[in-house]
């Protein structure tokens, strides 16, 4: 794996935890992006220099209309299926390698790559903010200072830096989406019930007002979830509080019992509600939750085939018929590219207890995303492998996500997530317009939210 360290020296013990210099900050914006990703292209011309992203909505689209593909026109380059994958497997993830090798018909069609994601002029000089002066606490591995609404740290010495800019990574102030989940019956062609949600998220560290951790009172990140369907769901709530330096806040409501419950051990490697033990509270959102179980270690970089731009998957007007199949998203409407990924290993501290003793995320140079994750066993076997691909929302602009997946390995089954088939865009605008209030995030908003 090419390891590459951008100038910045990596050095241990207590000044890991000390912001970069003044001469490594001053890279950003010039042979860095604003955001820390290399502004080159690579030597093969496969993955391009970034310019700017393409923040530029089409012509003619409006917020809230259903999104063009503005590559629709691009030509397939190759698929990469089993018989070829060895030809590949330096650019794959291991948990990638092996659903192309263990799951019939899955394959990956590999397209052009654009490096569409950019961000406002305010995001950049945060950001820029933030490399002198964010830090981690001394523990190495909770966030002691930044300012919210920029990247924290955008030339990172060590993993667990990196993995707190996905954590903190921006999509706007806060925004609500309704979706539906899919977990297919093994061993059957169908793909199952829709497990239909209502989601709210917001954050006090969006805000381009946020002055920093101690301005967010602690909170990291919010969020409401509210089962609309099937029925015998229907009405089922989580209320999450994401915090700094401590474990989650975490309330339930069920619908049948009519009662909000405190979830103190609804965290770490606890299943999450209403998806058959088949992804965990620490795996939703790709990464969430404390980070005091691992040791964390940033590897470096390595090109990686991973899904961008898919305007095409989380287009709305789909059919869901068209969109999920029993094992995978459709692979028609899957789009695959080369990209450059800061790759962090996790593994499980002495003395703590996870049921994946070993992690390792690829987390996109361009937006600070977990696109790829693959968690192993005790043995050194891949597990589960959790993929999702960014888009453009050019109403912020900000790269955001919404079609998911999970496949466990073990099982032969898959989680396939945050579907918008047959529904509506997200409102990423909701908090900034006002539609999203804070107010919503609180036992009283989820006795509100919910459906009977």
């Amino acid at each position: 794996m090419k390891t590459i360290f951008l100038g910045t020296t990596f050095v241990l013990g207590a000044a890991t935890h000390a912001a970069v210099g003044a001469q490594d900050a001053a890279k950003l914006g010039k042979e860095l992006t604003p955001v820390g990703a290399e502004r080159a292209g690579n030597k093969d011309g496969t993955i391009p220099a970034w310019t700017g992203g393409d923040v530029k909505a089409p012509s003619g689209w409006k917020v809230g209309a259903a999104r063009p593909d503005p590559y629709a026109g691009d030509k397939r380059l190759f698929s990469i299926d089993a018989s070829n994958v060895d030809k590949y497997k330096d650019k794959l993830a291991a948990g990638q390698v092996e659903m192309i090798k263990t799951v019939p018909g899955y394959r990956m069609d590999v397209y052009p790559t654009h490096r569409s994601c950019g961000y406002p002029e305010f995001y950049y000089e945060r950001t820029k903010k933030n490399a002198t002066s964010a830090k981690l606490a001394a523990n190495g591995y909770d966030i002691a200072e930044a300012i919210g609404a920029g990247v924290p740290f955008p030339i990172p010495r060590n993993g667990a830096e990196a993995v707190w800019n996905h954590k903190l990574h921006w999509k706007g102030e806060g925004f609500t989406s309704h979706y539906a989940g899919y977990i297919p019956p093994k061993g059957s062609d169908s793909i199952g019930e829709p497990i239909a949600q209502d989601e709210f998220e917001m954050s006090p560290m969006w805000s381009p007002a946020n002055k920093g951790i101690a301005d967010a009172h602690g909170v990291e990140y919010q969020l409401l979830n509210v089962f609309t369907g099937p029925p015998s769901i229907a009405g089922d709530a989580t209320l999450a509080q994401y915090n700094f330096s401590k474990p989650n806040d975490v309330w339930l409501y069920f619908a049948s019992q009519r009662r909000v419950r405190r979830a103190p051990t609804y965290q770490y490697d606890a299943p999450v509600l209403n998806t058959e033990n088949l992804e965990i509270v620490d795996q939703y959102l790709q990464f969430n939750g404390p980070l005091d179980r691992y040791d964390w270690k940033l590897v470096g970089k390595k090109e990686l085939y991973v899904p961008y731009n898919t305007y095409r998957l989380n287009s709305p007007t789909n059919k869901v018929a068209d969109v999920v199949k029993p094992k995978y998203f459709n692979r028609d409407l899957t789009r695959y590219e080369l990209h450059r990924m800061w790759v962090v290993e996790a593994n499980l501290k002495g003395g703590m207890r996870h049921m994946f003793p070993k992690r390792t995320f690829y987390i996109d140079e361009d937006t600070w995303t977990i696109l790829v994750e693959d968690m192993f066993d005790a043995q050194g076997k891949v597990w589960r492998t959790a993929e999702m691909g960014p888009y453009m929302a050019w109403e912020v602009p900000a790269c955001v996500w919404a079609a998911n997946s999970s496949y466990d390995h073990v099982s032969g089954r898959v989680v396939l997530d945050r579907v918008l088939a047959g529904g509506k865009e997200p409102d990423w605008l909701a908090a900034r317009e006002g539609r999203l209030k804070a107010g919503t995030f609180e036992p009283d908003g989820l006795r509100r939210a919910t459906t009977r």
